[in-house]
């Protein structure tokens, strides 16, 4: 009998898989893997910056600005800033040589960035040389500027909303309730308050039909979220898409609405792909640095939800050599058993109640109420049996216990090497 050996990655590696080729279903693989760029990294982001979408340079757009905010993504996101904001930042002081600039880390609500990470992400020169302060989302240096849309408070970091200029790196993926990652979620959540997020966040927002993976138009979520980055003046984004590599591919610059538009229409060209329906789906965060923890695995869950079968198998790798990502997160299941229960009291938490980590929660409970799921990481055993999850040492190991889940040894396989890099869509 045929085998077939898959390799799918897991932290800074990979892991193999080894199952019978009949049972093999298929591979769910973005485009972006086998699409080659004519450019370099650097060529295409340096074509960005001169020909922005819907705004002037970023050089013209300096001028006369003396404190400058640039927006950059923290550590869970594998932005090359190392490409990127050297070339903003020369931009801005070709306009302005005397500009004041800051770099703010957009930590959204995670834990602050370690200076180990800031100096893998941006390189000893940028460390060295330029000043950068972390966004903390409890801190009392924010700025209430007004309602969302949907009558959330919006409260943002006081350096963003009194800058001169206002400008954020960042990149495009799918995301699975904003649409798809960049653009103004430099902004909201990156640079935003706790109560800020959590509302935006709610459980009616989450249960929205438009609120999933691809969609901007008519998702409440991005409407608060583009709302709040225009009300903030963010003016100007540099935004990349990324193949499984963390390469650069594709760059738009330009106007934080317009020119991520382009990108996201670039990249759903490229990573929209169809089902393939199996017993058992195998999904990862595509490795280091999106499967740090349990939390952000969620995601990489959501792609393998969208093709295996009802009360199938999932079987997930996530290293999470952070542990679970998330206190709340972490208490919502450990404490409560019943899913059916916890989302009915998601659902009538008030938006302005809601609790952290409460849309992960809802998004999770959902995914584990269609199917089982295996983890296979190095979190605890019992941290993942806490989280409604079997966990796994190996593959092959999660494979048999999908099996004997199951009850059938020959149960099909689709693989999913990169959850968070495609949108499965119909």
């Amino acid at each position: 009998m045929k085998t077939k050996k898959l390799h799918l990655p897991y932290g800074k590696d990979h892991l193999t898989l080894e199952i019978p080729e009949d049972r093999h279903k298929g591979e769910i693989l973005s485009h972006l893997h086998s699409y080659r760029a004519e450019k370099s990294q650097e060529a295409l982001v340096d074509d960005a910056l001169a020909n922005p979408v819907a705004s002037e340079p970023l050089h013209v757009l300096a001028k006369g600005k003396n404190k400058v905010v640039l927006i950059a993504s923290d550590h869970t996101r594998p932005v090359p800033s190392k490409i990127i904001v050297p070339r903003m930042l020369a931009e801005i002081r070709k306009g302005n040589p005397a500009a004041d600039i800051t770099i703010l880390i957009a930590t959204g609500c995670h834990r602050a960035t370690t200076q180990a990470e800031l100096a893998d992400k941006f390189g000893a020169d940028i460390i060295g040389r330029e000043k950068i302060v972390l966004h903390d989302c409890d801190s009392a240096d924010v700025v209430n500027i007004g309602k969302l849309p949907s009558g959330g408070e919006m409260v943002i970091n006081r350096m963003a909303v009194e800058a001169d200029l206002l400008v954020s790196e960042g990149f495009i993926e799918p995301h699975f309730f904003a649409g798809f990652s960049g653009g103004r979620k430099s902004v909201f959540p990156g640079v935003t308050s706790r109560e800020t997020v959590v509302y935006n966040h709610n459980a009616e927002f989450i249960a929205h039909p438009n609120a999933r993976t691809g969609v901007l138009d008519g998702n409440p979520v991005h409407i608060d979220m583009i709302f709040a980055a225009k009300a903030a003046k963010l003016i100007f984004i540099c935004n990349v898409v990324l193949n499984a590599e963390k390469e650069v591919i594709h760059a738009v610059a330009g106007d934080c609405d317009a020119a991520h538009r382009q990108g996201a229409a670039f990249l759903a060209s490229k990573c929209a792909v169809k089902p393939i329906l199996a017993d058992i789906a195998v999904s990862t965060n595509g490795g280091y640095p999106l499967d740090q923890n349990i939390y952000q695995a969620v995601k990489g869950m959501t792609a393998a939800e969208a093709t295996v079968k009802k009360d199938g198998v999932i079987i997930m790798l996530a290293k999470s050599n952070d542990g679970h990502g998330g206190e709340e997160f972490y208490k919502t299941f450990s404490e409560e058993k019943n899913l059916d229960r916890m989302l009915e009291t998601f659902m009538k938490t008030p938006k302005e109640r809601t609790r952290v980590d409460q849309w992960q929660s809802q998004i999770f409970a959902r995914v584990l109420k269609h199917a089982k799921v295996i983890f296979v990481s190095d979190a605890p055993d019992q941290m993942v049996r806490d989280l409604h999850m079997t966990p796994a040492s190996s593959l092959a190991a999660a494979l048999k216990m999908a099996e004997d889940m199951l009850g059938n040894p020959g149960a099909t396989v689709t693989t999913i090497p990169d959850g968070i890099g495609v949108m499965v869509v119909e």
